[in-house]
């Protein structure tokens, strides 16, 4: 049985989602999902919890594919992660 775990998600990336051109998420894995689950996505004004307010859009999505890790389990040395970062490609 799939669930529904409601995020915060700021206006630019909001609208990138809602254009079809971000098709990823890349969250904190401090919440439980699988494949499957519905991601219900709401727009929100600011991440400062001072200022913040929903703007009442909101777009849910299906998880179709998960990758967890954690940056221990990577082959990448912490230097190379700090220097660098990371970067996500997404294609179709």
């Amino acid at each position: 049985m799939s669930r529904r775990i409601v995020k915060k998600v700021l206006p630019e990336y909001f609208q990138d989602i809602l254009d079809g051109k971000k098709k990823y998420e890349l969250r904190l894995n401090d919440f439980e999902i699988e494949v499957g689950d519905i991601l219900v996505l709401e727009e929100w004004t600011s991440s400062d919890p001072e200022t913040r307010r929903a703007t009442g859009r909101v777009i849910e999505k299906e998880a179709n594919y998960l990758f967890k890790f954690r940056l221990q389990d990577l082959w990448f040395s912490s230097e190379d992660i700090k220097e660098k970062g990371f970067q996500i490609i997404s294609f179709d």
